[in-house]
C-alpha cells in the first residue's frame, strides 16, 4: 500500500485532528507520531531513515497516510518516493503554534526536549533522528517563527499547486474533501489534542522502549 497523502506540516498545526478527520474520510489508517508510541517496533526503522537509510515501505506498510512528526520532518523524501501522493500543509498562527510547541512538544524536561537537548536516554536516537535543525533551539523563539514561515515556504516552492492544499486549522471539512474529492460527512470536523489534552496524557504514557 503506497501512500495517498503526505503531511508536510509541523507538529501542533492541528495534525492529530486532521489524523482523524483522514480516517473519517477513508484515507486511513493515517500515520502520526502516536502510532509510533504504539508500535515502538517500528523506531529503529525511523532511525534508519534518520541515518539516511530509509524504508518507507516498510514504515508506512498498512498506512494510506501520514501526518505530523516523523514523517513531517521528511515530507520531501516522502513526496518524491510517493509521486502520486497529495501533499496536505497544514498551519495556524505562528506564535499561536510556538506557544504550543513549548507547553507540550518542546516543553522543557518533557520526554522529547529532554532526548533531543541532552541525546541521552532510550528514545534520544529516534529523536533526534528527526529534530535537524531544532537541536539546541528548542525554545528560540526568533528562530522557531522563522523556521515556521521557512518550512511553509519551502513546500510551496517544491511542490506544484495541482498537488498541495495548504491547510488551516479551523478550516473546516470543505477544503479538505475538495481537495481530496470526498463527500463532507455530517458528523463535524473533529477537534483532538489540545494543549490540555497532550499534557494529561504524556503524564500518563510510560516511557517507550525502541
Amino acid at each position: 500500500m503506497a501512500l495517498e497523502v503526505i503531511g508536510s506540516g509541523l507538529g501542533r498545526t492541528g495534525t492529530k485532528s486532521l489524523q482523524t478527520a483522514l480516517n473519517m474520510l477513508g484515507a486511513g489508517p493515517c500515520h502520526h507520531m502516536v502510532e509510533v508510541f504504539q508500535n515502538p517496533q517500528t523506531i529503529p526503522l525511523w532511525v534508519e531513515a534518520g541515518n539516511g537509510r530509509p524504508d518507507w515501505d516498510a514504515i508506512f506498510a498498512g498506512y494510506r497516510s501520514a501526518v505530523d512528526y516523523p514523517s513531517a520532518a521528511y515530507w520531501r523524501q516522502l513526496a518524491d518516493h510517493y509521486p502520486e501522493a497529495k501533499v496536505l500543509h497544514t498551519v495556524r498562527d505562528p506564535e499561536a503554534w510556538f506557544k504550543s510547541t513549548q507547553a507540550t512538544i518542546f516543553a522543557p524536561n518533557g520526554q522529547a526536549a529532554t532526548a533531543i537537548e541532552t541525546g541521552e536516554g532510550p528514545m534520544a536516537p529516534f529523536f533526534r533522528s528527526f529534530a535537524g535543525d531544532f537541536i539546541g533551539r528548542l525554545h528560540d523563539h526568533a528562530f522557531l517563527i522563522d523556521y515556521f514561515h521557512r518550512h511553509t515556504a519551502a513546500v510551496k516552492a517544491a511542490i506544484t499547486p495541482e498537488r498541495l492544499l495548504v491547510y488551516e486549522a479551523g478550516q473546516g471539512w470543505e477544503p479538505l474533501c475538495r481537495f481530496l474529492g470526498v463527500a463532507q460527512p455530517e458528523a463535524p470536523y473533529p477537534s483532538e489534542n489540545s494543549t490540555a489534552e497532550f499534557i494529561s496524557r504524556e503524564t500518563q504514557r510510560p516511557q517507550a522502549q525502541p
